[in-house]
C-alpha cells in the first residue's frame, strides 16, 4: 500500500557530492535525509554519478544530466582564469549560465514524467546561491507541480569595522537580476527557503512565502555522552577550525585569548590552512604566546571531531561567515560556541549554549572576546551548563534529520497537505534550553521563548 505521508520528490542537486567538502557535501547530506523519508528521485550532473552511487542512499533513482562539452568549458575555465580558488566571488557569476544550461537539459530530459504526474513537487537545493537562477520555476509556473528552492545562501559583505574584510573586485553579483529567469525564479517559486536571516532584506518582497531552514547539519551520531575530564584546574582548550583567510578572522581570537594564552590558563589549537598562517604564526610570537598555540594544518574530518570533544570552546569570529558548519559540529561535540554577531552563525548560537559577540570593531571585539574567555576559564560551572545544553540543543535542533523535518512541512504546505508552517528567520535563536528538575539537573528540554525575541 502506498504511503500517503511520502511525498514524491524531483530533486535538484547539480553538483551534490558525498566525497567531496562544504556546500557539495551539504547538500548531499540535506538530500540524504528526505530521502530516509520520501521517494527522492535526484537530479544531478554526471561528474558527480559515481560518487552518488557509490553512497547506497535509498534515492528512488539517480537522474544524470550529461553535458560534456559545457563540463569541459567550466573545467577549463575554473582552473585557468578563477586558479582553483572557490573562494573567488566572481566565481558565482561565471557559474550562472552553466546552471542554467543544466537545467534546461533537466527539464527536456524529466518534463514528459513531470506532466504524467510521476512527482508531487520539484525541490532545487543545489546550487544554493540565490545569484543562479532556475529555469524550472518558468517551466512549472503552470504546474503540474510547485517549485520549491533553497536554503539558499550568500551576499554578505563583511562586517564593517575591520581591517581588510574584502579586496574591492568587480562583482557580478549585481548583474544577476539580468541572466534569463532571475526575475521568474522567485515570482513563480511556492517557496523560498533561506538559509541566513541575512536574506531576508533581499526577499521582502516575497516575505509570505519565505522560511528559515539553516545551511548546515550534523550527524545524530555525533551527539554523543559527554566524556570530558570536568577538573577545574586544567586549561581552558581552545580550539578554531576553518580555512586561514582573513575573513575567518582567526586574528581575532588569537588576540582575544592572548592573556589566558601567556599566563599558562589556556591552550589554542588551529586546524586549517591558507594565507593567513604565516601572518598568525607571527601574531602568536609577537604577542609572547607561540609555545601555547598549536597549528595543526589540514586534518581529516573524524581527527577534527576528536580534537572538538576534547576541546572546550570553538571560537569563530568570522568577519563574513554564511554558514558556519564547525559551529554545529563543536555544539554536537560539547564546545561552547564564540562567534561573532554577523552572518550564519548568528541565527544558530543563542545565549543558552554559547556567545555572539557585537560586530562593532576590532579592538572592541577583542576585548569583549577576552572577558568571554576569561569568565569561561573561572566559571567552569557555567561552561558545563552552556556545554550539556548546547549538546542537547544540537541534538535535538541541528541534526540533518531535523533539518529534513522542517523541509518536509515546508513541502507539505505547497501541496497541500499540511499548515503554513512557523519557521520564520532566526527562530533557532529563538529556542531556550531548560533543565528538567525531575531529572537532576543532567538532561534539558527545549522550548522557544515567546514571540517577539
Amino acid at each position: 500500500m502506498k504511503n500517503m505521508n511520502r511525498l514524491r520528490i524531483l530533486l535538484i542537486g547539480q553538483g551534490c557530492n558525498p566525497e567531496n567538502v562544504s556546500i557539495s557535501l551539504v547538500t548531499f547530506l540535506h538530500a540524504a535525509a528526505l530521502a530516509q523519508l520520501h521517494d527522492v528521485t535526484l537530479v544531478a550532473q554526471s561528474s558527480v554519478e559515481a560518487p552518488l552511487r557509490r553512497s547506497k542512499v535509498p534515492f528512488r533513482s539517480i537522474e544524470v544530466v550529461r553535458t560534456p562539452l559545457l563540463d569541459r568549458i567550466y573545467n577549463w575555465g575554473f582552473q585557468w582564469i578563477f586558479k582553483s580558488n572557490y573562494d573567488n566571488q566572481a566565481l558565482t557569476g561565471f557559474k550562472c549560465p552553466f546552471s542554467i544550461a543544466f537545467e534546461w537539459r533537466a527539464w527536456r530530459q524529466l518534463r514528459r514524467r513531470i506532466r504524467a504526474g510521476e512527482f508531487d513537487v520539484a525541490l532545487r537545493l543545489n546550487p544554493t546561491s540565490p545569484a543562479i537562477s532556475s529555469p524550472f520555476a518558468f517551466f512549472l509556473r503552470k504546474g503540474p507541480i510547485p517549485f520549491v528552492i533553497g536554503p539558499l545562501n550568500g551576499g554578505l559583505p563583511s562586517a564593517p569595522g575591520f581591517t581588510q574584510p574584502d579586496k574591492k573586485n568587480f562583482s557580478l553579483r549585481n548583474l544577476y537580476r539580468f541572466m534569463p529567469f532571475s526575475r521568474s525564479t522567485y515570482g513563480y517559486a511556492s517557496a523560498i527557503i533561506l538559509a541566513a536571516s541575512h536574506m531576508r532584506t533581499e526577499f521582502a518582497a516575497y516575505s509570505e512565502k519565505l522560511f528559515f531552514i539553516p545551511e548546515n547539519g550534523i550527524a545524530r551520531s555525533l551527539c554523543t555522552v559527554d566524556s570530558r575530564n570536568s577538573e577545574h584546574g586544567g586549561k581552558l582548550e581552545l580550539i578554531f577550525v576553518g580555512g586561514l583567510v582573513r575573513r575567518k578572522a582567526c586574528y581575532l581570537g588569537l588576540r582575544g585569548a592572548a592573556s589566558l594564552l601567556r599566563n599558562n590558563a589556556a591552550h589554542f589549537t588551529i586546524i586549517g590552512d591558507g594565507p593567513e598562517l604565516k601572518n598568525l604564526q607571527e601574531l602568536a610570537r609577537s604577542l609572547g604566546m607561540e609555545k601555547a598555540v598549536d597549528f595543526a594544518g589540514w586534518l581529516d574530518h573524524a581527527e577534527v571531531l576528536r580534537r572538538l570533544r576534547t576541546a572546550d570552546v570553538v571560537v569563530l569570529p568570522a568577519i563574513r561567515e554564511g554558514g558556519g558548519g564547525v559551529v554545529f559540529e563543536g555544539l554536537a561535540c560539547g564546545c561552547v560556541p564564540v562567534i561573532l554577531d554577523y552572518g550564519g552563525p548568528r541565527d544558530i548560537v543563542h545565549p543558552e549554549v554559547g556567545y555572539k559577540i557585537p560586530a562593532t570593531n576590532e579592538d572592541d571585539v577583542v576585548a569583549q572576546i577576552e572577558s568571554v574567555l576569561s569568565e569561561l576559564a573561572r566559571d567552569r560551572e557555567l561552561l558545563q551548563r552552556l556545554r550539556r545544553q548546547g549538546m542537547t540543543y544540537a541534538r535535538e535542533c541541528l541534526t540533518w534529520e531535523a533539518k529534513a523535518k522542517s523541509t518536509t512541512k515546508v513541502l507539505n504546505w505547497v501541496v497541500g497537505r499540511g499548515p503554513k508552517p512557523d519557521l520564520p528567520p532566526s527562530r533557532m535563536a529563538r529556542v531556550t534550553c531548560v533543565i528538567d528538575p525531575e531529572n537532576t539537573g543532567e538532561s534539558s528540554v527545549l522550548r522557544d521563548v515567546a514571540a517577539g525575541v
